[in-house]
């Protein structure tokens, strides 16, 4: 959410600025209610001040006894026609907060300017690319072959865009997620947490998949609670509506969550594989930081999650995302692609973004600052993927394969896997 006063006087520099992200806002509208807010105000304001000037006439007549019944009609008049223009404006007020909430962030002047993601600028690559004497597989065939994923009775149990991880495909998912918190709580400063996974309306709202994105999330058809699309929605608001000390940041989250999402806005795109399921795992930073430091913050975020793929060997370039491809809630966002061969592309495996204040405005996440005045500030939020796990166990399967439909296990993953080197044909699957 922006600051109401930014929204106020800039609202035509903000739409500018905006460009296709604000497409589906309705700008005559807002811009016509805020206008009528500014009237309103105004004219309560001067009717609150005859109202007073009123009252003081009605005081000094009764004090000389003249006769103050005309007077005391007219304020309590004068009083009533107030109450109305209030009421009127807190019907204006919600509905303006309403569409504030659906006006996207306002990108950081360092993003690349740009029409779409072909506009999107790489900013460095990391590693070699697999170089195969024979016709490289995608991560399905692979998985299907050596009997470690199973689409066939997923979609017999719940439907398309859901998988079965069987033997050493589901140990090795149950390893990314330890290898990955393990990373990052013992070498990288996060305190794990595990958070619920489902929250309600106003957590959706406080980190902005509503109301903008409600299509895409599994709501409960009994009780108001939503099923979560990634961990950033409850661990961003385990501190919602607080002041923290501000000795108490930099404070760096990591969490373990499945994550569910409709994808209501990709039909026919990745049909095939756990490129884009229904439901995932994934392992979320989020940080809460003072403004001054959350573009250094955003560095060390993004580096961290490079972290482990560098760690798993496998290679990635990062990408920062152009104005018109960033995300609803960012200023500024870096995505890492790890490299597939199977498809001979890179693929997104990571957003590590910067939220500014958008947020915590939202969610009413504040710090006071140190000092004599102990003014308060609204913190700035980051999150990014350390990694989504599924996407990291696509990327193993198709860098790691094998001439023989094998799949090497890396170094750092096998102390996780009883000592496992490698993946082999499960004979043991039916």
């Amino acid at each position: 959410m922006h600051d109401p006063r930014l929204l106020r006087d800039n609202l035509g520099t903000i739409k500018t600025r905006l460009g296709p992200r604000g497409a589906d806002v309705p700008w005559d509208e807002l811009g016509k209610l805020l206008q009528e807010r500014r009237s309103l105000t105004a004219k309560v304001e001067d009717l609150r001040h005859q109202l007073k000037v009123g009252s003081n006439e009605v005081a000094r007549l009764k004090r000389e006894k003249q006769p103050a019944d005309q007077a005391v009609a007219a304020m309590k008049a004068l009083g009533d026609r107030i109450a109305e223009l209030e009421a009127q404006g807190r019907s204006l007020e919600e509905r303006v907060a309403e569409l504030a909430l659906r006006v996207p962030n306002l990108p950081h002047d360092s993003v690349p300017i740009g029409r779409d993601s072909a506009d999107n600028a790489e900013v460095r690559r990391w590693g070699t690319l697999p170089a195969f004497d024979f016709t490289s597989k995608s991560h399905w065939d692979l998985g299907e072959a050596l009997g470690i994923l199973d689409f066939e009775r997923a979609t017999k149990i719940a439907g398309a865009r859901f998988a079965v991880m069987t033997g050493a495909g589901a140990r090795l998912e149950r390893a990314l997620i330890n290898y990955m918190l393990d990373t990052h709580t013992s070498q990288h400063g996060y305190y794990e947490v595990l958070p619920p996974f489902m929250v309600n309306r106003a957590a959706m709202t406080g980190t902005g998949q509503l109301p903008k994105f409600e299509a895409d999330l599994f709501v409960l058809r009994d009780e108001d609670f939503l099923l979560i699309p990634t961990a950033e929605v409850p661990v961003t608001n385990l501190h919602r509506e607080e002041i923290l000390p501000e000795s108490a940041l930099p404070i760096r989250y990591a969490a373990y969550t499945p994550c569910f999402r409709r994808e209501a806005g990709s039909y026919g795109k990745d049909t095939r594989g756990l490129v884009r399921l229904h439901q995932f795992n994934k392992v979320e930073l989020v940080a809460f930081v003072k403004p001054e430091d959350s573009y250094a913050e955003l560095e060390r975020l993004t580096s961290t999650a490079e972290a482990i793929l560098q760690g798993l060997n496998l290679p990635y370039r990062v990408v920062a995302l152009c104005t018109a491809d960033l995300g609803f809630a960012s200023a500024k966002t870096y995505d890492l692609e790890v490299w597939l061969p199977g498809q001979q592309q890179y693929r997104e495996i990571s957003s590590c973004s910067n939220f500014e204040s958008f947020q915590a405005r939202r969610a009413s996440i504040r710090f006071r600052r140190s000092g004599k005045d102990g003014k308060t500030d609204f913190v700035h939020t980051l999150n990014g993927s350390g990694l989504a796990v599924g996407r990291t166990l696509v990327a193993i399967l198709e860098n790691y394969q094998q001439a023989d439909g094998s799949v090497i296990i890396p170094p750092v993953l096998r102390p996780y896997c009883g000592g496992q080197d490698r993946i082999t044909a499960d004979r043991k699957k039916t």
